[in-house]
């Protein structure tokens, strides 16, 4: 199948105050922090050289939402486990392309993998 695009979806919201409370939580608790797609994607306070070259490499744009960015553009989608990354259709249709346990799962190596295998 073709995508148009791929979409991420941090389980986080956005905003510069919620993004101030991630960066601390993730500091100071790792272990608790809801969004593993943050955790293996970013450092403490910006995107992981080596994950912004990988994307920009692709075949497919790609395009990041937060949790609550996601629930206001696609409200059907709003009970979907998250961290998750779908693949947009011409259409604009969503089909899951990385489900939450997979994200949890992956290491930043791990994550670029299954992206790779799936495109």
């Amino acid at each position: 199948m073709v995508y148009q695009r791929l979409l991420f979806v941090y389980n986080a919201d956005g905003g510069r105050l919620a993004g101030l409370k991630d960066m601390f939580h993730k500091i100071l608790s790792p272990a608790t922090y809801p969004c593993s797609l943050c955790a293996v994607t970013y450092g403490a306070t910006s995107m992981r050289p080596e994950w912004q070259q990988f994307i920009q490499q692709l075949a497919v744009p790609v395009a990041f939402l937060h949790r609550d960015e996601f629930v206001r553009d696609y409200p059907r989608w709003r009970t979907h486990p998250l961290p998750a990354a779908f693949a947009a259709a011409e259409t604009g249709a969503l089909t899951p392309f990385i489900e939450a346990p997979e994200m949890d799962a992956a290491d930043l190596n791990g994550l670029m993998e299954l992206v790779r295998e799936r495109l």
